[in-house]
């Protein structure tokens, strides 16, 4: 079938890959994005579009900074089943190029009606038949489906196509007689099907696109390497969370978690590559936030997003606590057998021991470098509960948290050199099996009972190992490989290892400091940590640097070395880091990564315990072994230890027992993940080591008051040899907390006996440190000892006694009660913690069992205060246990009377200072004391209505109100004593309320916060702040109430706050932080704001325009906005910021109020309607121009856009209605009112914001979803307002000019508005330009209509271009002229009458405003040549003065000499100033006004244009321009004699004058160089090709270096030594070195003796001739025959140049006869001796020769090079008597020229006498004489001749030209 054109454009998406067998096809890949326009083949299955791909990365390298990359765009045909059709695009006609919204072609939803459609179109002469089935194409689009395609295919080269209207590039007939279609610009669509449920999915596409198309080539040209690093690290996580929505593989909460880090992703992402900040709500699924949502909301989440890096985290209700899954990934060392790996968390402080954080979690593993991942689920564990206390998180802490491994092997015991003896312990343990390892066995290796250790219960004293990555294998006495080990010592050595016992040593330790980044939430990361371990060895120790201590203290080495160790040389684990108040509830919520985790729980509590445990934990730390070492023994006090054992394999073992010697089973837990254990033993140490191992007993806790752990110590494997042993309950409580050193026994019969049941121990000493012991023992210095620590970490005992005794209350006296309820302040709070309901319970029955007792109740009370005083450490969070307490176990009804009297005593005595302290710190808890005092009452009333009780309700409100009636009494008591406790009553009393809803009523409580406020009235300094957080939860309270009673309250809420903000009359430096407050409150009403809607208005206004008068602080930090506590919340920034949070608040809050609203309400506004409108409209000025908030924040300054054209619609409603008087009251008219409508409207409708056409994709997406199309709707209003303010055309007019409207009061708009409308006019969007057009219509004829005369609004149009063009980015487009043509149609009409005006002064108006637009656009363009950028500039400034646009032409000139001065270029300067100057005349009478841009002030014409000389002339002298400087100051001069008769200036200006003429004389200044350039070739544009210029090269640079400099300004050019290329394709240059043309005649030529400087200068110092040497005839005849052919160049202008460069206008051929080329090579020979000389006397050694050469070609007669040959020309002429007479000037020139080379030439052969050449200056004089005879006989030169060129400058008398300021002088 046919090909034909489809009715709309369709955008599709390739869902199956296409590979092309034709070069017609289009090869598709999945997700290509396609526009359709044509469908054709069998059964229309084929399409035919354009495929429009990203840009390339090469693409963005080779693009313009700041420029967005362009699509590729590919054409040809497809098979329709390939793609999905997404949407249809309704499109105008291709002339247009764009509609309404966009630029090109609308996006139309598939649900849009398609009722307005266009009709559709059909190709010309297509049959009715195909144009019928035309309308087919749609539906049969949508519903083509194909199955799927499983085959992958390859992708073929595409054909590339612009995005202009090209053919599609398919071969065939039909494909190339049909005209290309228009391809879409601008898609703002882009939703997938999942943007219902994730709308991230289409957003994150969105940026990842925008990213890639304008920043990271941007990026990369840049060098910013880091942000490319951090860019590509966001764009790999946020396309990895697209993918993880887009299929649906989380759960919930991992999605919403996961969402979150995304929205937070793509924010960073655009902060890094500058882009503006777009919000996207993570608790609505990513949802791009618009227009209907809450302000308050967005722009919370604005500032947030914008100021912060991740979410503002806010105090939390609960803990929370940070936990870390640790994953053993692998280890690696020497050992071949299994090893433990026991781990740990600690912390160490500066010059304090370390603190064990965390129980030890042990594992047995293989030292393979990775684990299968069948067993990796066995070797994890999460160290949990870990508070920010912990961790260090607390600022200034100095804590550092560590991760500690220790690697414990099993290896031989190590024993003396000494044989073993058959009956040795040794030889009894070799027949011993490997796998029992306990002291208690039946039978003990010496062949004897233990009586302490007799009794054997399986898996009692067995030391159970801990499971590990796979079956431990049980170890005999097989072969065993030797393993490294600690505590080499002298005189040991190992035996054979199959023979000898083994025991279990630490072999090494690793540890890891882990940071806070380690506990941050989230993160992740893997370690490789290095094990280290003791060594004599000196070959590479490890260093640990400032972490010595911390090793020592763990694994403690005697000689201070460490070296690697040998079994496990390293460990790979992985760190995982959570945060969340519950270990438990962490694990059940990440089932997929936590599950089956070991947990290892932190030793102590992070705050108040929630779950009852007993734990207490015990840590061997070493045995001590004095010189001299004694045991204790029972009978003799201390005997000395034995010598059986060598003390190389100590052990110890532990057991828990009762008293009566029964053994408590089970209940040693050697690490979190490890079997319970009745005996437990530790690893073998040497004497002088340590174990330093902790165990966690879990005792029963009823019998924790009868146990005690009991130890022996033997060396393995021989019998145990002392014992020791410790209580657990001591004095009526449990043991104190800390270190214990325990008394070594013999181990003996005496020791070990049983006495009916008890161990004869327990009669032993235990403490080495007890009296007992110290009086016994004399010896106790050489006492050995263990020592060992111990913690509690119990919810059932104390170790206070304080606290033990007030639960014991009742087994005391009065006064020993008394004493402990004054002592209750000195009990530590984790004590009071962890017993919290049982101390209160004691304390309440005191306090009911002492009621009436006024000192019990008020020490009760006291007390009571203090436990709940810890509600408030954050330590603890106690405050949910008081509640639960209060809700569900307080029982004490009659408490309430007793608590409300203490409670009143305490406020009547508030003066006294005692009291006063305990008064604050009820004040804190005082929510805690009414909930008390409410749950009493309640349960009171209950039992008293049992009994029929009813009669003391009325006494309870009463006692009860007192204490608010004692409140206010106090917050009236101005007394300066009571500010703290009046600042906690404000602080807190807000937090009571609540708790009285059980028994008072809403209208009650509402009643007393009302009353409390109100005597707050005088308050004064930060109580005012105070009060308003009140304010703000009385207000949020209120929400839950009656709707009665709310009202209520907001009434008082508004009387509240009115003295705080608005216009009061002396706002004091907190003011700011006042009318924040304020805000916050009104906040909470939601837009709701009833009969008080006019005065929050106003007060907004007012609040605003207040702030900003005060101006911007800069700060550092971010005060979270509309806060509701005080202090302010506040969080640090990245960079100094200088914008407001009130003033955001404040704009956030006027865009709640409704136009419905305002509409009911404002005849309530206290303001004329005038004011009000005029303060309104001034605050949106404001925000739109960014002075609440940047203009980055793209989507609150968005959803502003939207809310200010709701209130100026709302405006000029009002307006139209009451501020638009009639014709007959014109002088009613407020001018200055509509015009501040005007312009906010304009303002708003302009905005770059809003400009789609421009915006790259992200930012098109977020303005289309947040206004939409709001800018034809603001160009509806303007056209409507614009209407309105006009005046009814007669029948006259309206025939004239087609137009209802016209005059009126518009015309007071003009010029003032003509600007901001002709910006409208440049827009791309269609209804802005068109309704703009209209408007400046209007302007037009009313204009001409009154003053027949445009020249005001060109002017106003002129300005308003040039303003345009410098301050925005107008860009060369073609939609900056479809005004002038619009505009131009809509006069058409008038152009059909002869000779009329209108008609006439509007074309001319266009033209010039036409030809000004092509050359701002020069000017302007980016990336353009400084040169080029200024030759546009001057252009425009011819044109500009021609139009007598005198302030833009200044504005230019000096915007060019602040170029020119940047670059160095002073001469160019002060040329361009020149043109400044001309404006002006030497008129003293004449005055010019003040200019503000440069500044200049109101001054005489005479007195500006001096001052602009001055500048001139500074320039001029720094840049040694002499001859430009001496045309000024004659200028000067003649002015001082003849205008002004300065005679003073005048003789300043002389001496001047007279400076430069020394310096000249002196040779100072460099001679120019000079270069002819041809531009040929068609690849030049038309102003340079085909044309030549001179230019002037940059000091002495030659022909090659300008050349390379030419090229690089025109890189597409080659040189060319041809110059005939003129109609050849491409860009040829043709470059020749040209000098200035001298006149031969010149007065210079014909006066001897004048100095080469001085002829220089005045031959060559503005030369407008230039000339090169074509031809040269010198035939053998002689040198009378010689003749040279010159082409000579004439400049349009003389140099020098602004540009340095000048057109050539005329080129002639000039023939030089023998006699003018006698003159100007004699001439060049003097300034090469000359030159010469110069270098000779610099001391230039490589000249000599030269000079030696030079003279020696001079002086010999006969050379054909001596110029003496010239002497016969002269001679010839002499002798001819017809001599013309224009010959003679020449004669005397050749004459001149003479006598200089030979004056030059002495001097040369007199400084060639002083460089030691003395037999060449004897032979070259004499040559010399005979030479020029003649020339030395006219000089008479005797001695050596006088210098013709000045000789060197004398420092001291010529100052640099810097130093030349003649403004000063003059």
């Amino acid at each position: 079938m046919p090909w034909r054109p489809l009715p709309r454009i369709a955008f599709a998406i390739a869902i199956y890959p296409f590979e092309p067998s034709s070069p017609a096809d289009l090869p598709l890949e999945l997700g290509d994005e396609l526009y359709i326009i044509e469908e054709g083949g069998k059964d229309y299955s084929w399409c035919r579009g354009y495929l429009v791909a990203p840009p390339s990365i090469l693409a963005g390298l080779t693009s313009i900074k700041g420029q967005t990359l362009e699509a590729r765009v590919f054409s040809g045909i497809f098979p329709r089943a390939c793609v999905e059709i997404r949407e249809l695009m309704e499109h105008t006609s291709a002339q247009e190029g764009e509609t309404n919204g966009v630029n090109g072609h609308r996006v139309k939803r598939k649900d849009e009606s398609h009722e307005d459609d266009e009709q559709d179109v059909t190709e010309e002469g297509e049959s009715a038949d195909d144009a019928d089935a035309e309308s087919s194409a749609e539906s049969s689009l949508e519903d083509g489906m194909i199955e799927k395609v499983t085959r992958k295919l390859k992708p073929a080269k595409r054909k590339t196509t612009g995005m202009t209207a090209e053919g599609p590039g398919a071969s065939g007939s039909e494909t190339q007689r049909k005209p290309a279609p228009p391809v879409p610009l601008l898609k703002i669509g882009d939703e997938t099907p999942s943007l219902a449920s994730e709308p991230l999915v289409d957003e994150i596409a969105s940026c990842l696109r925008e990213w890639q198309s304008t920043k990271l080539h941007e990026l990369l040209l840049s060098r910013r390497y880091t942000d490319l690093a951090n860019l590509g690290k966001l764009v790999q996580r946020v396309d990895l969370g697209r993918r993880q929505l887009l299929h649906g593989v989380l759960t919930n909460q991992e999605s919403d978690l996961l969402r979150e880090k995304t929205v937070w992703h793509l924010v960073n992402g655009n902060k890094v590559v500058g882009e503006e900040i777009i919000i996207r709500d993570p608790k609505q699924r990513g949802r791009l936030l618009t227009g209907s949502d809450n302000a308050i909301e967005v722009a919370k989440l604005q500032a947030s997003m914008s100021l912060l890096d991740k979410p503002p985290s806010h105090g939390p209700d609960r803990i929370n606590l940070h936990h870390l899954l640790l994953e053993l990934r692998g280890i690696s060392g020497q050992s071949q057998d299994m090893v433990t790996l026991v781990m740990y968390i600690c912390s160490k402080k500066r010059e304090e021991p370390a603190r064990l954080l965390s129980e030890p979690f042990s594992l047995g593993v293989s030292p393979r470098e990775t684990i299968p991942k069948g067993l990796q689920s066995r070797v994890r564990t999460l160290f949990a509960d870990l508070s920010s206390l912990d961790i260090g998180e607390t600022s200034g802490s100095g804590l550092q948290v560590y991760l500690v491994v220790k690697v414990q092997v099993r290896t031989a015991i190590k024993e003396t050199l000494v044989a073993p003896s058959p009956t040795s312990p040794v030889n009894d343990h070799l027949q011993r099996p490997e796998s029992s390892q306990d002291h208690g066995r039946a039978q003990s290796v010496r062949g004897r009972r233990s009586l302490m250790w007799g009794q054997n219960r399986q898996g009692g004293s067995q030391r159970q190992r801990p499971h590990a990555a796979g079956a431990l294998e049980e170890r005999g006495s097989s072969v065993q490989q030797p393993s490294e080990h600690r505590g080499q010592s002298l005189g040991l050595q190992e035996v054979n290892d199959l023979q000898k016992p083994q025991v279990e040593r630490d072999a090494g330790i690793a540890f890891l400091n882990l940071n806070k980044k380690f506990f941050e939430e989230s993160s992740e990361g893997e370690e490789v940590l290095m094990v280290w371990a003791p060594t004599a060895s000196e070959q590479e120790p490890f260093e640990p640097g400032d972490q010595v201590d911390f090793l020592n203290e763990h694994y403690p080495s005697t000689s201070g070395r460490y070296g690697r160790s040998k079994p496990v040389e390293r460990i790979t684990i992985r760190l995982y880091s959570f945060i969340d108040p519950d270990a438990d509830h962490l694990i059940r919520t990440k089932p997929t990564l936590l599950q089956h985790v070991t947990k290892t729980p932190k030793i102590g509590f992070s705050g108040a315990p929630t779950k009852s445990r007993s734990d207490i934990y015990l840590t061997l730390v070493k045995p001590s072994f004095p010189g001299q070492a004694l045991f204790s023994h029972p009978e003799k006090g201390a005997i000395p230890i034995p010598n059986v054992s060598e003390m190389h394999n100590f052990q110890l073992t532990l057991e828990v027992r009762k008293s009566s010697g029964e053994r408590i089973d089970h209940c040693i837990h050697p690490s979190s993940d490890s079997d319970s254990q009745t005996a437990w033993r530790t690893t073998a140490i040497c004497r002088g080591e340590s174990w330093q191992q902790t165990i966690r007993l879990a005792i029963p806790s009823e019998d924790v008051p009868d146990c005690h752990i009991v130890m022996s110590l033997a060396d393995f494997p021989d019998f145990p040899f002392a014992l020791c042993w410790m209580p657990l309950w001591k004095e009526g409580a449990f043991l104190q907390d800390g270190p214990h050193t325990l008394l070594l026994h013999e181990y003996s019969k005496m020791t070990t006996q049983v006495v009916e049941g008890r161990g004869a121990y327990l009669d032993l000493v235990w403490d080495s440190k007890s009296k007992d012991a110290i009086n016994r023992e004399s010896w106790s210095a050489h006492m050995s000892c263990l020592r060992i620590d111990s913690f509690l970490c119990s919810t059932t005992f104390s170790q206070d006694q304080v606290l033990l005794g007030l639960l014991r209350w009742e087994e005391h006296s009065d006064d020993q009660l008394l004493l402990l309820l004054r002592q209750m302040v000195f009990v530590p709070e984790i004590e009071i913690v962890k017993l919290v309901s049982d101390t209160l319970d004691a304390l309440f029955s005191i306090l009911i069992d002492r009621s009436g007792n006024d000192e019990f109740e008020d020490l009760v009370f006291n007390a009571l205060v203090t436990v709940l005083s810890i509600v408030h450490d954050r330590r603890f969070h106690l405050d949910p246990l008081v509640n639960e307490y209060a809700e569900l176990r307080f029982n004490y009804p009659f408490a309430t009377p007793c608590l409300i009297r203490s409670y009143l005593r305490l406020i009547a005595r508030r003066t006294d200072y005692q009291n006063s302290r305990q008064l604050r710190a009820t004040l804190k808890v005082g929510r805690q004391i009414i909930k008390f005092i409410i749950v009493a009452r309640k349960q009171q009333k209950a039992k008293e209505a049992g009994i029929g009780i009813t009669s003391n309700e009325a006494a309870f409100m009463r006692d009860f109100k007192g204490i608010f009636e004692a409140l206010e009494d106090q917050m009236r008591d101005e007394s300066p004593s009571l500010i703290g406790s009046k600042t906690l009553i404000v602080q807190h009393i807000h937090t009571w309320l609540p708790e009285l809803l059980t028994c008072f009523s809403q209208e009650d409580i509402l009643n007393i916060g009302i009353s409390f406020v109100d005597a707050c009235a005088n308050v004064t300094g930060k109580l005012i702040l105070h009060k308003l957080v009140l304010i703000w939860n009385f207000a949020r309270l209120s929400l839950s109430v009656e709707p009665e009673l709310r009202a209520k309250l907001m009434r008082k809420v508004g009387n509240w706050l009115d003295p705080y903000w608005g216009a009061i009359e002396e706002p004091n430096d907190q003011y700011r932080e006042q009318v924040r407050l304020c805000c916050s409150i009104v906040a909470l009403r939601d837009g709701d704001y009833g009969d008080q809607t006019a005065l929050y208005y106003v007060k907004v206004l007012e609040s605003y325009h207040r702030i900003r008068s005060q101006g911007t602080p800069t700060t550092c930090h971010f005060s979270l906005l509309f806060p509701s506590t005080y202090p302010f919340p506040s969080r640090p920034t990245n960079c100094p910021r200088n914008y407001d949070e009130a003033l955001i608040e404040i704009a956030a809050l006027k865009a709640t109020f409704k136009s419905d609203q305002l509409m009911a309400h404002y005849k309530n506004i206290p303001y004329e309607m005038a004011t009000i409108s005029r303060m309104a409209l001034d605050m949106n000025m404001s925000v739109l121009r960014g002075e609440a908030f940047p203009k980055t924040w793209l989507t609150l300054y968005l959803y502003h856009h939207r809310i200010i054209f709701d209130l100026l619609d709302f405006g000029s409603q009002l307006m139209i209605r009451d501020d638009l008087p009639p014709p007959e009251d014109a002088d009613k008219f407020d001018t200055e009112m509509w015009k501040s409508l005007l312009l906010a409207l304009l303002e708003l409708v302009r905005s770059e914001t809003l400009a789609l056409e421009i915006l790259p994709e992200q930012k098109r997406r977020a303005v289309w979803k947040i206004v939409g199309d709001i800018r034809q709707h603001g160009a509806e209003l303007l056209g409507s307002i614009w209407d309105t303010i006009g005046w009814e055309t007669d029948p006259e007019e309206r025939r004239q000019y087609g137009l209802e409207k016209l005059g009126g009061y518009q015309v007071q708009y003009v010029p003032s508005l003509v600007g901001p409308i002709l910006e409208l006019c440049l827009s791309v969007h269609e209804g802005l330009r068109g309704c703009s057009v209209e408007i400046l219509q209007s302007m037009i004829i009313s204009e001409w209509s009154l003053n027949e005369d445009l020249a005001v609004i060109e002017g106003a149009m002129i300005y308003a271009l040039d303003e345009l063009f410098k301050t925005k980015n107008i860009g060369e487009s073609a939609h900056n002229r479809f005004f002038i043509d619009q505009l131009l149609g809509l006069f058409e009409p008038f152009s059909k009458t002869p000779d009329n005006g209108l008609w006439q002064a509007t074309k001319e108006l266009l033209d010039a405003i036409d030809q000004l637009l092509d050359l701002l656009i020069a000017v302007h363009a980016p990336e353009q040549q400084e040169s080029l950028r200024i030759m546009n500039t001057l252009k425009l400034m011819d044109f500009l003065k021609g139009l007598e646009k005198e302030d833009i032409f200044i504005g230019y000139v000096h915007q060019l000499v602040t170029v020119e001065v940047e670059a160095s270029n002073f001469r160019e300067a002060g040329l361009a100033l020149g043109l400044h100057a001309d404006l002006y005349s030497w008129d003293l009478s004449r005055t010019v006004r003040e200019l503000k841009n440069p500044p200049f002030p109101k001054q005489s014409s005479f007195e500006r244009k001096e001052s602009l000389y001055f500048e001139m002339i500074k320039h001029f002298e720094e840049a040694g321009a002499w001859g430009c400087a001496l045309d000024c100051y004659r200028e000067l001069a003649d002015q001082y004699e003849h205008t002004s008769f300065d005679f003073a200036k005048l003789a300043r200006t002389q001496r001047s004058t007279a400076r430069i003429y020394e310096f000249i004389a002196r040779g100072a200044g460099e001679t120019s160089r000079y270069f002819r350039v041809a531009f040929r070739g068609l690849g030049f544009p038309a102003t340079l090709r085909g044309k030549e210029f001179v230019y002037e090269g940059k000091g002495s640079e030659r022909l090659l270096n300008f050349t390379d400099r030419l090229q690089q300004q025109h890189p597409a050019a080659q040189v060319s030594s041809k110059a005939d290329v003129d109609n050849t394709e491409g860009q040829h240059l043709h470059v020749t070195a040209v000098s200035p043309h001298r006149e031969l005649d010149h007065p210079a030529y014909q006066q001897p003796r004048v100095p080469l400087s001085t002829k220089e200068f005045l031959l060559s110092s503005k030369p407008n001739k230039f000339a090169i040497t074509s031809r040269r005839h010198s035939p053998r005849t002689g040198i009378q025959e010689q003749w040279v052919e010159k082409t000579v160049y004439h400049t349009a202008d003389s140099f020098p140049t602004i540009l340095r460069r000048s057109e050539i206008i005329t080129e002639e051929t000039v023939e030089l006869s023998p006699l003018e080329t006698a003159i100007e090579r004699t001439v060049r020979k003097t300034f090469e001796l000359a030159i010469l000389q110069r270098r000779l006397q610099d001391a230039d050694k490589a000249s000599v020769h030269t000079m030696i050469e030079a003279i020696k070609s001079s002086v010999d007669a006969t050379s054909s090079t001596s110029v003496s040959q010239y002497r016969n020309i002269l001679q010839n002429h002499t002798a001819s008597t017809e001599e013309d007479e224009a010959t003679q000037p020449l004669v005397a020139a050749l004459q001149t020229a003479l006598l200089d080379f030979v004056s030059i030439l002495k001097r040369c052969l007199t400084d060639l006498s002083h460089t030691g050449h003395r037999i060449e200056h004897k032979n070259f004089s004499i040559l010399f004489q005979s030479t020029f005879a003649p020339e030395l006989a006219t000089l008479n030169l005797t001695a050596p001749p006088t210098a013709a060129v000045a000789p060197a400058p004398d420092p001291e008398l010529v100052l640099p030209p810097s130093n030349l300021d003649l403004s000063g002088e003059l």
